[in-house]
């Protein structure tokens, strides 16, 4: 081979070398920038996966926490309520026993001895009174009540007099001389007493057993 043949040749075979080197160092670093990049993504893939994974966490806890709250929030609210309901409760059973003792006070009869047959069995002014009240529309099952009621205020005297308060006769009618309503001889006549004295209790407490309820509850009728 000649001199300048071999000079070219040599030339050549460097020149290909050369761009063979090119190529492979560019082909190398490619590879390298895509194995970067490949690790960039997967860090970044990674780093996402976690972010997304401690989100979730902190979801959970919040809505543990939330449950909880709510769930606390509910006891509260049902024991206040059953409180409230047993409060409630014993006041209504404090109302129903005192409307209890109202009503067994009002349904209490003044007087459960026994019932004259007739206003014989008595003598006197309570005589006079038992068939004057029957006359006013009474049954005789009252007269115990009334007979009780004149024999605490006068004893059925149609002449007692009460020093301290000035009531007077049978039925201790305050001033005595309203007792004139049922007629002018109201200071010496039972009678005219008597039927002052069922024209009061009959106006201002019904019946005589009422009087006589009234009075043993207040001292006075």
């Amino acid at each position: 081979m000649s001199g300048p043949w071999t000079r070219f040749g040599v030339r050549a075979l460097a020149l290909a070398l050369l761009l063979v080197g090119v190529g492979g160092g560019y082909y190398l670093s490619q590879m390298r920038e895509d194995r970067r990049q490949g690790i960039s993504a997967q860090l970044a893939a990674e780093a996402a996966q976690e972010e997304i994974g401690y989100l979730k966490e902190r979801q959970r806890e919040y809505t543990m926490a939330t449950a909880q709250q709510r769930e606390a929030q509910r006891l509260a609210a049902e024991k206040a309520a059953a409180a409230a309901e047993a409060g409630a409760g014993r006041l209504s059973k404090a109302e129903e026993e005192a409307s209890r003792k109202k009503r067994e006070k009002a349904e209490t009869k003044p007087y459960a001895g026994p019932i004259p047959a007739s206003c014989n069995v008595y003598s006197g002014n309570r005589k006079i009174g038992c068939a004057m009240m029957i006359d006013a529309g009474f049954p005789i099952s009252e007269f115990p009540c009334l007979e009780k009621l004149w024999t605490k205020e006068s004893g059925w005297n149609h002449k007692a007099r009460n020093s301290s308060s000035g009531a007077y006769g049978i039925a201790q009618a305050y001033p005595g001389s309203k007792m004139a309503s049922a007629g002018s001889d109201w200071e010496t006549n039972p009678a005219t007493q008597i039927k002052w004295g069922l024209g009061y209790v009959k106006g201002r407490y019904k019946t005589p057993c009422g009087a006589w309820t009234y009075f043993q509850n207040n001292g006075s009728y």
